[in-house]
């Protein structure tokens, strides 16, 4: 798997940093991004983090909507107005700033969940719920695939 997959709960050092996953720093590796690039997820409580292929799907996004419409400013200013760059120390720690640990929650721990091109970074009581409903979501209460039709309600 060339992506973000699974999930990882570090803490917080007394200093605020917080170690990104070794899996998801070779995947950063791999992808040439030096840094962190992070935004403020726009339908929920967490932070979408990555790379270039994150910026590479926002950027796929904007090239859909017309330039200097409102559409495509309002999106541009989501994504890019409200992003931030952090710095990966030697040791694979970040210092996440104050906005983003207060938008997600982030106390004295962070959960970092794998979606492939992208992670999310959240707290975890929000990953608790998040991922219940997801997996409901997904497989239905049964655990059976909503798509097929089966499962329960």
């Amino acid at each position: 798997m060339h992506g973000f997959v699974s999930h990882y709960t570090n803490r917080l050092d007394s200093k605020g940093r917080v170690s990104i996953p070794a899996q998801f720093r070779a995947v950063l590796t791999r992808d040439g991004y030096e840094g962190l690039y992070c935004f403020p997820s726009p339908h929920q409580p967490v932070v979408d983090a990555g790379g270039n292929a994150l910026i590479e799907q926002i950027d796929a996004l904007l090239k859909e909507m017309k330039a200097f419409s409102f559409e495509h400013d309002t999106m541009s200013t989501a994504l890019y107005g409200n992003s931030e760059i952090f710095r990966v120390d030697g040791e694979g720690r970040v210092m996440l700033s104050d906005k983003i640990k207060r938008y997600a929650g982030i106390t004295d721990q962070v959960v970092f969940v794998g979606l492939g091109y992208k992670f999310q970074i959240m707290s975890p009581d929000y990953f608790a719920e998040r991922s219940m409903n997801a997996l409901r979501h997904a497989f239905g209460a049964g655990g059976q695939s909503s798509a097929s039709g089966e499962g329960g309600a």
